[in-house]
């Protein structure tokens, strides 16, 4: 009896020092598409550990369920949708416009459509936010829920906003913010050797490389005065007053949980409330479904190809599928493609198509050579993980700067979709699965990624319960974000030492030339 109370009394002392935090209340606002996937990672982490998840999610939402074990919904009921078919249609045309030539007019068409739906995609955002900010039922009983954060993709301001309308502790899920990249909104970014994302550099630039470097930035920053800031800026004004500044709002979250680490990212400064959790997705490969690994294990000694570009370009061109088909056939390994088009006409024996495939599990498969991969962060980071090698074709976004990465550290062979056929696709695979450097670069970065103190993912969980437990993290945040550029830049001191060395200059030349007119009326003196 003595040994049982002294256990429950050990027990009891034990669970009261935990530093845990029990039963956390979460207002999750999403981005659909392939970031939901990301944040569903996490939520599901966060209900497995007992805190209570809601998600705001849009009435035209394509990814993000009603519905679910893991978390409660607020649907909000949009009029102009951002959905599945918006962005399908989109990726098309980017595609078809891709393909018409290297021309500088048609890279001028692409950017020039890119800041069209760009545009529409944030306006639909403040739309939605709008709606959500002018129901005061809603926004009461989002009050009385009591929540201890927001976690959002800051992607899109939405989360942003709402954070701040609700007074609550904010945690960034990032990769990219409005303004770009996630580093370029708070850590000092000098362009003399942190690449802009779409210049396609490394840390080592040549002087010319610097000045594409900065004027990629310009380029950059005109696009965000032009399509980004004015919905927010307006919105902002209209609910928060004339002095409030939405990108202080991003800068002011607590915790930014960002989505790549330094196997993939070139070395740069960060900040303390920076917290690296890429490839926080990836988890050891299970089991295949018989069919699936029937098929693998067919592919005998010279094993299988995969390939998948994304969740929106499940199909291609007719003649670019037939392109890539007829290059397959002519391979000995097995490939699975991830394609919901119409069957290629040059589709071989060893090539199976499929509506959807466990890429994780896939990956990790011994028998797995090459992944053929537009280059999303998701698809590189689990293939970081797995250590298998990469052939690129990338389509849009970030795509063509991620595979650019994987290429510099000799892990990636990428293509240029306006000029492939079956005969540069071909030569291509065979680059990768010949030269052993692919994998063996591929698999020194997966022991680089894995050697970690403590998996990302839950490094990620600490810190969005860590915020819970203090009510934010203000001791990790800079308060730079709040200073006028000058001071930012110490424009105004260099600015008062210049003056003030150019005032004892003049004091200085005066006090001389007063001496010198001294010492001429002496001599005069002397001489009459």
């Amino acid at each position: 009896m003595e040994m049982h109370l002294t256990v429950f009394f050990l027990t009891t002392l034990l669970i009261l020092t935990l530093p845990g935090i029990h039963g956390g209340k979460v207002l999750v606002f999403p981005l659909d598409g392939s970031h939901w996937v990301n944040m569903k990672v996490l939520i599901e982490e966060l209900h497995a550990k007992g805190h209570s998840v809601t998600v705001v999610r849009a009435s035209s939402s394509w990814y993000i369920e009603e519905t679910s074990p893991h978390y409660t919904s607020v649907t909000v009921h949009v009029e102009r949708a951002f959905d599945e078919d918006f962005l399908g249609k989109l990726v098309i045309q980017l595609l078809q416009l891709q393909r018409q030539g290297g021309s500088a007019w048609t890279h001028f068409d692409l950017a020039m459509e890119l800041m069209s739906k760009g545009k529409e995609v944030h306006e639909k955002i403040c739309e939605m936010v709008v709606q959500m900010f002018e129901d005061q039922s809603l926004m009461q009983s989002l009050h009385d829920a009591q929540y201890d954060l927001v976690l959002t993709d800051p992607a899109f301001g939405g989360g942003i906003l709402l954070a701040h309308y609700l007074g609550l502790p904010l945690v960034l899920n990032v990769r990219w913010t409005i303004h770009g990249e996630g580093h370029f909104a708070i850590a000092p970014s000098p362009l003399s050797y942190v690449p802009i994302p779409g210049a396609e550099l490394t840390d080592n630039m040549s002087f010319l490389q610097r000045v594409q470097n900065v004027f990629v930035q310009s380029l950059v920053w005109i696009q965000i005065q032009l399509i980004v800031s004015p919905p927010y800026s307006s919105l902002c004004h209209r609910y928060f007053g004339p002095g409030a500044d939405y990108f202080s709002l991003f800068q002011a979250a607590d915790i930014w949980l960002m989505r790549v680490d330094f196997v993939f990212e070139f070395p740069r400064p960060t900040m303390p409330n920076v917290v690296y959790m890429g490839g926080f997705q990836c988890k050891p490969s299970k089991p295949l479904p018989e069919d699936l690994e029937e098929f693998v294990q067919s592919s005998g000694e010279h094993g299988v190809i995969i390939m998948s570009l994304g969740t929106l370009f499940g199909q291609l061109p007719h003649d670019l599928a037939d392109e890539i088909a007829a290059a397959f056939a002519q391979l000995p390994q097995k490939v699975i493609w991830r394609y919901t088009g119409d069957r290629p006409a040059t589709l071989g024996n060893n090539t199976r198509l499929v509506n959807w495939m466990p890429q994780n599990d896939l990956l990790g498969h011994p028998r797995t050579r090459v992944f053929v991969a537009h280059g999303g962060t998701n698809g590189v980071l689990e293939a970081i993980y797995h250590g298998v090698p990469i052939v690129g074709l990338p389509l849009a976004v970030d795509q063509p700067d991620n595979l650019f990465r994987m290429k510099v550290k000799g892990a990636a062979k990428v293509l240029d979709v306006v000029t492939l056929d079956r005969h540069i696709f071909l030569q291509a695979l065979q680059e990768v699965l010949h030269d052993p450097s692919y994998r063996m670069n591929m698999q020194r970065l997966s022991r680089l990624h894995r050697d970690q103190p403590m998996k990302p993912l839950d490094l990620a969980l600490f810190w969005i319960e860590f915020v819970m437990r203090h009510k934010g993290a203000a001791h990790l945040r800079t308060e730079s974000y709040k200073m006028p550029w000058y001071v930012y830049h110490s424009v105004d001191v260099i600015a008062v030492l210049l003056a003030l060395m150019l005032l004892i200059l003049i004091v200085i030349i005066a006090v001389i030339r007063c001496l010198c007119c001294r010492l001429c009326c002496k001599r005069k003196t002397k001489r009459e």
